[in-house]
């Protein structure tokens, strides 16, 4: 049985069964309303169950009442988890003869939790990578089996890094799977003292504190970027920056004032250095190029974003 909702668990889904394995039913969310019409929108693995013809449930919660009788008649010997995004009561944890195990997207101990490829960006951190861990009841807490590093780079944001981590988890995961069938497979403990937990993105997150560093700024606007972007106020309206860029040009105004507006960006004091800003979105608009907005709006030189 597979459990997975969104494009991360796709990647693992499709290595699943293209390298042969019988994935006898996925779970995964239920439908949700999307977009500006509010249309009800399958998850990623429902489409791709869908294509393979793959028996799907979607349980609005794991409730005994709810799920006991899916793992009865499904039977599975393994639980493939990626991404599901509700935790699993113990019940279905025991279930399986092999267990459960997941792919999660960070080196554990090292952010455990619910966005650990934008949390490790943010942080600043130069690689993570996809870990193997075997479930238990406690948050991304069990034994782990195998992992495997990628490397982040200042031209990674959260869709990049997203698409690299999905790629290293397939093969991973298929490393894992061979691994318990001959029975190589060996646990191993995670060290609490190492951990950190990485919280759910949030409003408050995505504000911009132009009183951190500049490399911190720049971390937050990538790291959340395309979705749901960094955002701050330019004139009493949201402004979300998009891409930016550090730069080692000494700051000297105030936290957030925009020092320099030239034809493709605007630079803005943090509390070091300039950032330079070359992609934003502002209120009712689309995302565009500093050099497009500006063929027809003004952003003015000591003008205090956030405020």
């Amino acid at each position: 049985m597979f459990m997975g909702t969104p494009d991360f668990a796709a990647a693992s889904l499709d290595a699943l069964v293209s390298g042969g394995y019988d994935v006898a039913s996925v779970v995964t969310q239920p439908d949700k309303k999307k977009g500006r019409g509010h249309k009800m929108s399958h998850t990623p693995v429902y489409e791709y169950a869908k294509a393979h013809e793959i028996e799907i449930f979607q349980p609005e919660n794991l409730k005994k009442e709810n799920f006991e009788e899916i793992l009865n008649l499904q039977n599975p010997d393994i639980i493939v988890v990626a991404a599901y995004g509700k935790i699993l009561p113990e019940y279905v944890l025991n279930y399986p003869k092999y267990g459960c195990i997941n792919v999660h997207a960070s080196l554990l101990p090292k952010y455990r939790g619910a966005a650990p490829i934008q949390r490790c960006i943010i942080d600043g951190e130069k690689k993570t990578g996809v870990t193997i861990m075997y479930m238990e009841k406690g948050l991304d807490t069990g034994d782990m089996l195998i992992s495997d590093e990628v490397e982040i780079t200042d031209d990674d944001n959260f869709e990049t890094l997203h698409d690299k981590l999905a790629e290293v988890g397939k093969n991973v995961l298929l490393k894992a799977l061979k691994m318990l069938e001959n029975g190589t497979a060996k646990r191993e403990k995670q060290d609490d003292s190492k951990t950190c937990y990485a919280h759910m993105i949030d409003k408050q997150t995505a504000k911009i504190d132009f009183s951190k560093s500049v490399r911190d700024v720049f971390n937050l606007t990538r790291g959340l970027y395309p979705y749901p972007k960094a955002q701050t106020v330019y004139d009493g309206k949201m402004m979300k920056i998009c891409v930016s860029k550090p730069t080692d040009e000494k700051s000297g105004g105030v936290f957030g004032e925009i020092m320099r507006v030239e034809r493709n960006s605007f630079f803005v004091s943090c509390a070091d250095c300039l950032l330079e800003v070359l992609k934003i979105q502002t209120e009712g608009k689309r995302e565009m190029t500093v050099a497009d907005y500006l063929k027809g709006n003004t952003i003015e030189k000591g003008k205090i974003l956030g405020v």
